[in-house]
């Protein structure tokens, strides 16, 4: 099977190529460095099956960077039978360079001048045969985004792979001890084949960052814009939410209970108590879950978050951090998982080992689901939205205390640099595989950690067998009393500790271990967890959840990420102990102030 390499710059659009011939949804963004892992799809290519992989994007083969290092090592120990160059058309004077050194390689190669319609704009005039043979590659321009020339490129990759014959480990080897001067060929090459007006034109981007990165209104404007995200996401989720919570109850009364009405009572609770309430609750925030991702997905590729970065990196540079942090805190409001494979990008170990000390109290789209659920449970519709804007704030404080605190043991002196790329817009296509990548992700998870902990819940709150469910007298019950002294002074009884102990492994099943521990699912559990505690106690408990022990497969990155135990250790106990303090604090201080 014959392999192909897609290499390119970050923000050459890459991904969104890979998209585009595979079908598959790598993550797409528009902002340096968001494919940090290898992603891979075999297609079918001139009567071959062929090995499509996505590497992270780089801008120098010589670089030091862990995903650059990544790079590296994949052209050294793999055959390679072509290698697809994919460069911003509307930047070819800067982006150009890194097909010279892969040229030094010997590698058979493609160049594809990618946003070709951008640079079309811009007034940029690009000779691609006399590019091609200056360069020694094969040449087109097209825009994965919107498809123009997609049909050409493909022939080219097609009629190039054909011809085209494996380089040797060898000569890769010894083309990286190479360090050649290209400034001078790369200025002829595009001095012969490129045409750039004087002063190309932005118009609208100036236009724009004139107000959103303004001196005084900038950071206030970012604040509103996220504020109005979670305003659209309550407004529009939580009548989805209803509708499916809804939807699922009828199907219980109508379908399931009629049909396991013959089985044992102990067989029939398990079924539809343990594991249909449980999956059920979790499954009615789909709707919440796909128009979060839909949401950010605009924001992303529209450009407007490097702004933000570059906004917060004043500030994020006073605590130890800079811009590339903050922009991997906002990829963790998706997962913590990728955004913190997104350090890879950071040099500097001390600095990478603060972002991803800090990146897990981000508001990931699992904890959204149990504050949009408590939110809608115990707070009126023009409340909730506010209140889930704070959690979203409270997480931002939980990261300047931390960097704060640990900036001095995890220090770093490596400059930032970060591109501001023209502002877009993304496709209903991109958003489309950008929303199924994001469910696929949940249901996948909701098949594992999901299930398994709903089950889990079940026989914890229904044994000993006779007991009555979710009692004192059952397991879950005496795990609840056993950390009453520990989570009382935060005001979370032992329903909530069992749905915490659980959430440690996913965060999404917190919601289902309540539908399992309370036997009621949909509207019904939000009114009988409305009628157990106030809004002061659920406001603890969405604190204690934004703030504490991230979940398994966060700690396992961040284990694998770090290869260090003892900062794994400390990324275990710090956020733990924060998030007692906090809502501990929280919950005594509203109550001495009577509410």
């Amino acid at each position: 099977m014959k392999r192909i390499a897609l290499i390119g710059m970050p923000n050459s659009g890459k991904s969104t190529l890979f998209n585009r011939m595979s079908g598959a949804s790598a993550k797409v963004a528009n902002w340096p460095g968001v494919t940090v892992d290898l992603m891979s799809a075999k297609l079918l290519l001139a009567d071959n099956i062929v090995e499509l992989v996505d590497l992270p994007g780089i801008y120098d083969l010589h670089g030091f960077s862990e995903d650059e290092q990544v790079v590296r090592h994949f052209l050294c120990n793999n055959t390679i039978d072509l290698v697809l160059i994919v460069a911003n058309a509307s930047q070819i004077d800067r982006q150009l360079s890194l097909a010279l050194q892969l040229r030094s390689l010997g590698l058979p190669a493609v160049l594809l001048l990618n946003m070709a319609d951008e640079a079309k704009n811009m007034g940029i005039n690009i000779n691609t045969q006399q590019l091609a043979d200056e360069l020694g590659y094969p040449t087109a321009l097209f825009s994965a985004k919107y498809g123009q020339g997609y049909h050409e490129v493909y022939q080219l990759i097609e009629s190039t792979l054909r011809t085209s014959k494996a380089a040797p480990i060898q000569t890769l080897e010894q083309g990286f001890s190479v360090d050649q001067n290209m400034e001078d060929e790369l200025d002829a090459i595009v001095a012969h084949s490129v045409h750039v007006p004087v002063q190309v034109s932005h118009s609208l981007t100036d236009k724009i960052d004139k107000v959103l990165l303004h001196s005084w209104f900038g950071l206030p404007i970012f604040f509103g814009i996220m504020f109005l995200v979670f305003q659209t996401i309550y407004t529009l989720g939580a009548p989805l939410q209803t509708l499916v919570a809804w939807l699922l109850e009828n199907l219980r009364s109508i379908a399931l209970e009629p049909l396991f009405s013959s089985l044992p009572p102990l067989v029939s609770g398990f079924l539809l108590d343990g594991v249909f309430n449980g999956i059920a609750t979790v499954a009615s925030f789909v709707p919440v879950i796909i128009l979060f991702f839909l949401i950010m997905a605009i924001i992303e590729d529209s450009g407007y978050l490097s702004r933000a970065a570059f906004l917060m990196d004043a500030l994020m540079t006073k605590m130890g951090l800079d811009g590339r942090s903050f922009v991997m805190l906002l990829m963790g409001f998706g997962c913590n998982v990728p955004a913190l494979m997104g350090t890879r990008t950071m040099r500097s170990r001390g600095l990478r080992l603060l972002s991803m000390l800090v990146i897990p109290f981000s508001l990931c789209s699992a904890r959204l689901q149990v504050f949009v659920f408590m939110a809608t449970a115990l707070f009126t519709p023009s409340q909730a939205p506010l209140v889930l804007f704070s959690l979203y704030i409270m997480s931002f404080i939980t990261v300047i205390i931390t960097a704060l605190i640990f900036k001095g043991r995890y220090s770093s002196q490596e400059p930032f640099a970060l591109e501001l790329p023209p502002y877009r817009f993304p496709t209903l296509r991109q958003m489309v595989l950008r929303g199924w990548h994001e469910i696929s992700h949940f249901l996948n998870r909701a098949t594992k950690f999901i299930t398994i902990g709903v089950v889990l819940v079940w026989i914890l709150t229904n044994m000993p067998y006779g007991v009555e469910p979710a009692s004192a007298a059952s397991w879950s019950g005496w795990i609840g009393e056993f950390m009453s002294p520990i989570l009382s002074p935060a005001g979370i009884n032992p329903e909530l500790t069992i749905a915490l102990i659980f959430g440690f492994v996913a965060k999404e099943i917190v919601i289902g271990a309540l539908a399992v521990i309370y036997g009621l699912e949909g509207l019904a559990l939000m009114e009988g967890i409305a009628n157990q505690i106030d809004w002061v106690q659920a406001y603890s408990f969405m604190l204690f959840t934004l703030i504490y022990t991230p979940c398994l497969s966060t700690i396992a990155t961040l284990r694998s990420e770090s290869k260090s135990d003892r900062f794994t250790l400390l990324a275990l106990a710090w956020p733990l102990a924060l998030a007692w303090l906090v809502s501990t604090g929280f919950y005594q201080g509203a109550r001495y102030l009577g509410f």
